[in-house]
């Protein structure tokens, strides 16, 4: 009897939590320090394909008003369907980069100014590196062995 009672109380307490969290975040969508904030969510997909990318990873960073990035930052993870979201994000400039392996990084700069945001990145493969080192592909390589007499005698 003790035990339903309690387990009561914590459900009373738990619902009062939640419901006093929910009238806190209210429903203009605001921050603690009343600056609107979004609802973004991303969609990353392969670039010659249009497949999901899974376990890519999505950094934002806020962007000050000299043009770099603040200290701090946030990364997600895109689940099976190169999904991944985050709310609570401020208006502002906001600083994104998607690294995932077998991919270039992406790296952008975007404008959060509306309650919600879908992004879709796309994501390349690397390309070829050249280097002035090293023979290109289509160059012709010096073949450095002599090509055998066909009329030529063995030597004894």
């Amino acid at each position: 009897m003790n035990r339903i009672y309690l387990v009561g109380m914590v459900a009373g307490i738990l619902g009062i939590l939640g419901a006093s969290a929910g009238e806190a975040r209210g429903s203009d969508k605001r921050s603690q320090y009343d600056v609107p904030v979004s609802a973004l969510s991303f969609v990353v997909l392969k670039d010659d394909n249009g497949k999901p990318v899974r376990n890519a990873g999505v950094v934002m960073h806020s962007v000050g008003k000299n043009g770099k990035q603040d200290r701090g930052g946030l990364e997600l993870k895109t689940d099976a369907e190169g999904k991944a979201s985050f709310e609570g994000v401020p208006y502002g400039k906001l600083r994104v980069q998607v690294f995932a392996p077998g991919f270039q990084t992406y790296g952008e700069d975007y404008e959060v100014n509306k309650p919600t945001m879908e992004i879709t990145i796309k994501l390349k493969r690397p390309g070829g590196q050249y280097s002035i080192y090293e023979n290109q592909q289509n160059d012709k390589k010096p073949d450095k062995t002599p090509t055998p007499d066909p009329n030529a005698k063995p030597q004894p």
